[in-house]
């Protein structure tokens, strides 16, 4: 975490909870080392802040490989589309438009490189932040059916909402 930590550092005196935060949601209880740092660098690609990806990047590659790097990378750039794509849908609310083919290509979130757990929670992370309420509900369903727990669930959210806030505070 050398990397996250000297980025934390240069956070404004407001916003130092979120480095105090970021440090303690990245030593997860819940989730193996793969899975916090999977979903903490596909939720930093997915909030676009280029410093905080350097430092997520630059400490999760040795533990992700490159399978691992570029399964966040999909995650992230796949839900950006599925996110925009799905809350339409649901917010709309009519029938017609979710008995429609959506048509676009998600193979990946069917054979990633790492597992499909660990693509569901990075999943999951970018829907959070999206705040799509139709994508939070399919891949939490789809995490417990592939045996995860409420707690490893609630963690994968932590993780995104305090990425979400340090790149917030980085831009202040």
């Amino acid at each position: 975490m050398e990397h996250v930590n000297q980025l934390c550092e240069q956070l404004p005196e407001s916003a130092k909870d979120l480095g105090l935060n970021l440090a303690a949601v990245l030593k997860s209880e819940h989730l193996s080392p793969e899975e916090v740092w999977a979903v903490a660098l596909t939720a930093s690609y997915f909030v676009r802040n280029a410093a905080l990806q350097e430092a997520v990047l630059a400490d999760a590659q040795s533990v992700l490989g490159e399978g691992g790097v570029e399964d966040a990378q999909a995650a992230a750039s796949l839900m950006a589309m599925n996110n925009i794509y799905f809350r339409f849908r649901h917010m709309i609310g009519k029938e017609v438009y979710g008995q429609m083919r959506a048509g676009l290509r998600m193979n990946r979130m069917m054979s990633p490189a790492t597992s499909k757990k660990q693509f569901e929670l990075s999943s999951l992370a970018c829907a959070a932040l999206a705040g799509c309420e139709a994508c939070l509900q399919s891949h939490e369903v789809n995490l417990i059916q592939e045996g995860c727990t409420e707690l490893q669930i609630n963690d994968v959210v932590r993780i995104a909402a305090t990425i979400q806030g340090v790149a917030v505070a980085l831009e202040i």
